[in-house]
């Protein structure tokens, strides 16, 4: 039978490979720098370079299964059906050393599935025959972290040998999409709906890293999303003097303000009030969108519409009978768009309900 040596300890080391290697956390470079042994079983670990520049010594065994991996850290001894392949591999893991009698694993990028499991019942079956066991982050994933797998997804999907589909794509291809999904995160928004919002909400910026994935391979334009990130953060910090400068405010009406004086000195070149508009809006936003500039310049060299249903309504005057609610509608404080989704849902469910059939979900 193996017996570990009196105060034996078993330390887990995980970190994350969302954090650049070397960057650990200042009890983990302690227990690296003073235990008896480190072990890995994975010569592409990334962690290894930056070890060994620090002077620790890995040691790489070949773990096998989880419950081998198990006992080979442990000092177990093998059963008959798991054979001695990986003990002969890693010697006995917990013999005298120059360390404190403590053997640090550092754990696989794919999690060691299993392992801690193992190490579970091998506590339970051998109780004081395996050593104290320590499970010990050495770095952790910070807040947005997971958006560097989705770059790293999306590079994959559009790099040879990835999705055909995502190759081919184009940023004009994806309009439809983007319109598509933002559409839907609005209808998640007004129904209130928690789940749809979260997914519509990774659908929207889906698109955004497919679209600055696309904008990588331009000949001659190209760009990436850490320079989409970068171009919004630094308009955020400009735009923002109350909160990253001197500059006091008092109030939203005022941070309001102060964002379209700003934003007026950016697009200083534009003719109208009017420019940068989005044409392609739908209809009524479009029509509100419109209201809102001539409204927040000033602007009153163009009356309002006569908010009145005329004698005979055709396309013109109801057209301008909409633009006339647009106006009145934005001076009331109300969104005309989003008022008309309402409605239009309340006419679809009063339909529903004389048919006979429940509200639609």
């Amino acid at each position: 039978m193996t017996t570990n040596p009196p105060g034996a300890k078993l330390i887990l080391l995980i970190t994350t490979h969302r954090v650049a290697p070397g960057l650990l956390s200042w009890p983990a470079w302690e227990a690296l720098r003073s235990a008896g042994r480190v072990l890995a079983g994975d010569a592409g670990h990334p962690q290894l370079p930056a070890l060994r520049q620090a002077g620790v010594e890995v040691e790489l065994v070949a773990p096998g299964s989880a419950p081998a991996l198990a006992r080979l850290l442990t000092g177990a001894p093998a059963d008959s059906a798991a054979g001695h392949g990986n003990r002969d591999a890693a010697g006995d893991v917990n013999r005298d050393g120059d360390g404190d009698g403590t053997t640090v694993w550092l754990g696989s990028p794919d999690g060691d599935p299993g392992l801690t499991d193992a190490l579970a019942r091998l506590a339970v079956e051998r109780a004081g025959e395996v050593p104290e066991i320590e499970v010990l982050p050495g770095s952790y994933d910070l807040p947005g972290s997971r958006l560097l797998d989705l770059v790293s997804v999306m590079d994959r999907l559009r790099s040879p040998g990835g999705c055909p589909w995502d190759a081919e794509q184009t940023h004009a291809s994806l309009v439809k999409y983007l319109v598509e999904e933002a559409f839907e995160l609005v209808e998640a928004i007004e129904e209130g709906d928690r789940d749809t919002l979260r997914e519509e909400l990774g659908d929207v910026l889906l698109q955004v890293f497919f679209h600055s994935r696309i904008a990588e391979e331009h000949p001659t334009g190209a760009f990436s999303i850490d320079d989409v990130a970068g171009d919004i953060v630094e308009k955020l910090m400009y735009r923002h003097p109350h909160v990253f400068g001197d500059t006091e405010a008092d109030g939203a009406a005022e941070v309001e303000a102060n964002w379209e004086t700003l934003k007026a000195a950016e697009k200083s070149d534009r003719e109208s009030v009017l420019d940068g508009v989005p044409a392609g809006l739908p209809a009524l936003a479009y029509a509100a969108k419109l209201v809102s500039r001539v409204r927040r310049s000033g602007f009153e060299g163009v009356p309002d519409e006569p908010y009145e249903l005329p004698a005979e309504l055709t396309a013109e005057s109801a057209g301008r009978l909409l633009l006339a609610v647009a106006q009145r509608a934005h001076d009331a404080g109300l969104d005309v768009d989003a008022a008309l989704r309402a409605a239009a849902r309340g006419y679809r469910d009063a339909v529903r309900a004389a048919e006979g059939l429940k509200p639609a979900e």
